[in-house]
């Protein structure tokens, strides 16, 4: 990476509180972060996403079938970013459904899906990109470790964003 490249670096929040924990301590991650970098961030809650219809036609790398929406906007942004970092609270040891509609609607942006024989070959599509994760629950310690609860929603999103070769940091 060259030197005096700016570090693009995007926050997703996903929690639908906008002074709640999440929030919270994504403006505080915000507040430390080098001011040369280039900060967006954005809230899913805010966002249009319409849920993806399984159809399969974006498979292995053409676009989604659905009408344009905010799941495309935000796609691009993942794709300049150099470092993305998630805050989400926990919901049942996952991620909220906003922010799932998002996965889902842009699998082919996190990987590669290849059917080959009797192969499946998925090969991940942002490599080099790095990512911070943030989650927020009320169950304290040593409950939030708990699959229902803060490892679960780390454990979910890991799967996604591994599947696209980001690095958790």
């Amino acid at each position: 990476r060259e030197s005096n490249r700016i570090m693009n670096v995007l926050i997703i929040n996903a929690s639908p509180r906008k002074k709640g924990i999440t929030s919270t301590l994504l403006d505080e991650v915000k507040r430390v972060i080098n001011p040369t970098y280039q900060i967006d961030t954005v809230r899913i809650q805010d966002l249009e996403i319409r849920p993806c219809i399984g159809c399969l036609k974006c498979r292995p790398d053409k676009p989604c079938v659905l009408p344009k929406d905010d799941a495309n906007i935000l796609a691009e942004k993942i794709k300049e970013a150099d470092l993305l970092i998630i805050g989400s609270p926990v919901y049942w040891g996952n991620m909220p459904g906003t922010l799932k509609l998002f996965f889902d609607r842009n699998v082919p942006l996190f990987e590669y899906c290849e059917a080959k024989a009797v192969k499946y070959i998925p090969r991940p599509q942002l490599k080099g990109k790095k990512a911070i994760l943030i989650v927020s629950g009320a169950a304290p310690f040593p409950y939030n470790l708990l699959p229902s609860q803060s490892s679960g929603t780390i454990r979910s999103l890991k799967t996604v964003l591994k599947a696209g070769g980001i690095k958790i940091v």
